[in-house]
């Protein structure tokens, strides 16, 4: 890698493409779990302790104060939604006193109602009335931006839909229809229900995107110089090709010593550390969630052998191939738990 001579060519129409919009096709958004709640005031719950996945809040019903991390607190009342792009322990309430310690979210019953989704009532029925109590869907997401994965840490932690409506005016139909299906209970409503929320929940990050990223205007600027931008393109689009240092370069424009030092000045990465990465990215999400064989996976990624893949894989996650592999397994497995 990176150290062979090569006269291919360059790669066609780069030049004329949104280079940020065309890394941001490989972001991966979903759902693996989603729950509709209907809660009783007053109530005070925590969730997502130790999971670093990404979690999606609509209020159908009621109002509610989520309280992030850092401690922010955050209102939300009927017709509102966020995501939680990093996950971590968040509390939520029927008053904005809401602290710990209160009740593990995950300690109340479920009741399935798909193969995904499930239902969760907390209701005391001679406390208050059925318009009175809080009703929620939430959805516990996979979130993978691919190219573009520095971004995930530099998201605000509470990404508010009501900060984009009125510059993305088409996400209001779909929150009332989420609404809608929520309160409802019409036949598949768990099922259209979830598909909804990940397209609310992709659409705030592609809004937060457009909208300059906030704080990380920076990192966006620099990915914009369609000099640079066409090398991560490329990278993305071929990333099993043998590339080399000189033909990388050649991309953008530059020496071998000037494209070496802007790419790491805005990556944080050498490239070969960058490309071993994205390597080592695809392959976990192909052998532990499309179920490839490894061999597949080393050719596809460019490895000459399988035994050269599965060093490369272990240095740089920690974990042989061959565990994910039997993890994927056992969940496909009818006895699992």
């Amino acid at each position: 890698m990176l150290d062979r001579k090569s006269d291919s060519p360059t790669p066609s129409g780069l030049l004329d493409t949104d280079l940020v919009s065309e890394l941001l096709l490989g972001m991966r958004l979903v759902g693996v779990d989603y729950r509709r709640m209907e809660l009783s005031p007053p109530f005070a719950y925590a969730f997502g302790e130790g999971d670093s996945r990404a979690k999606f809040l609509f209020v159908a019903r009621g109002s509610i104060a989520l309280r992030a991390p850092s401690g922010v607190l955050h209102e939300m009342k009927a017709g509102d939604a966020a995501l939680l792009p990093r996950g971590g322990l968040h509390l939520i309430g029927s008053s904005p006193d809401i602290s710990r310690p209160c009740t593990e979210l995950a300690s109340l019953r479920r009741e399935p109602l798909c193969s995904m989704v499930s239902d969760i009532r907390a209701c005391d029925e001679s406390a208050c009335s059925e318009k009175e109590r809080v009703l929620i869907f939430s959805a516990c997401m996979d979130f993978d931006l691919g190219s573009m994965h520095p971004l995930v840490a530099l998201m605000p932690e509470v990404m508010r839909v009501g900060t984009i409506m009125v510059r993305y005016p088409e996400i209001l139909p779909m929150l009332e229809a989420m609404a809608r299906e929520v309160s409802q209970g019409r036949a598949g409503y768990a099922g259209i229900l979830a598909r909804l929320a990940d397209v609310v929940a992709a659409s705030i990050v592609r809004a937060w995107v457009e909208c300059g990223c906030g704080d990380a205007t920076g990192w966006i600027a620099a990915l914009r110089d369609p000099r640079l931008g066409r090398v991560l393109v490329a990278l993305h689009r071929e990333p099993g090709r043998d590339w080399t240092l000189a033909e990388l370069a050649k991309l953008m424009g530059a020496s071998r010593s000037v494209f070496a030092e802007r790419f790491l000045a805005v990556t944080g990465v050498t490239p070969v550390r960058y490309l071993t990465e994205l390597r080592m990215r695809l392959a976990a999400q192909w052998i532990s969630r499309d179920r490839m064989p490894i061999e597949t996976a080393a050719h596809r990624l460019g490895y000459g052998s399988q035994a050269a893949f599965s060093r490369a894989f272990k240095r740089v996650t920690g974990r042989p191939p061959g565990a994910l592999a039997g993890e994927a397994r056992q969940e496909r497995s009818p006895t699992a738990m």
